[in-house]
């Protein structure tokens, strides 16, 4: 069965994700923003293989470890969708405007679409693009555990922010309402940074999002 961990990770406390499948220990780290070698630790205390690496956005906070970690363990990045082209070619830029460790830059291996899905070992996850707060955002959903990974899309009583170039509010809660909602009230999620939720709440008590 399907399995996750949270390991926060760079001074934003970016919630990257270690998933996996405790039947064949392959595993995918969901945003490695930076502190590889915490991440490594876990995927090592766990037992784990760790075999690819997924991007909710290009954001220096949740792809800044991409680079680095493709290239020293051969790993293939999967997503997130090609909106995100312009914020992986600006990584070096933000990390260096944030005060991140210099940023590999990094092509990904395969793009994702709404409506595709990844796999780790047996466990298969849905993909949803949800743009708004970038372009090309976008958020992972295990059905049997009913388990959201949203990135910044969403997060307990708040949503992503939509100041940065390309970021646009009503394309943000439009992606929330037909793209997440419809997952279901009991959909679990974990946040780009914060604590878990639930679809339910958030619909019930978001101030941006609540009501819809």
């Amino acid at each position: 069965p399907f399995q996750h961990r949270t390991l926060p990770v760079t001074a934003f406390q970016q919630n990257c994700s270690l998933v996996w499948d405790d039947t064949t220990n392959q595993a995918a780290l969901i945003d490695p923003g930076g502190d590889i070698d915490a991440l490594l630790g876990a995927v090592k205390e766990l037992g784990l293989t760790l075999e690819q690496i997924w991007l909710t956005h290009a954001h220096i906070d949740h792809a800044g470890a991409t680079g680095t970690l493709a290239r020293t363990l051969g790993l293939p990045i999967i997503g997130p969708h090609e909106g995100d082209q312009f914020w992986i070619d600006a990584l070096p830029q933000q990390s260096r405007m944030f005060g991140f460790p210099p940023a590999e830059p990094f092509t990904p291996t395969r793009w994702l679409h709404d409506g595709d899905t990844v796999h780790i070992g047996h466990c298969e996850l849905q993909v949803r693009h949800c743009p708004g707060h970038t372009p090309g955002h976008v958020v992972f959903f295990e059905p049997t555990t009913k388990h959201a990974f949203v990135g910044d899309v969403l997060f307990a009583g708040s949503i992503g922010r939509t100041d940065f170039p390309q970021g646009d509010f009503d394309t943000l809660v439009h992606s929330i309402t037909s793209r997440l909602w419809p997952l279901g009230d009991d959909v679990r999620f974990t946040p780009g940074h914060g604590p878990q939720s639930t679809f339910g709440q958030e619909r019930r008590s978001n101030p941006f999002v609540g009501g819809t």
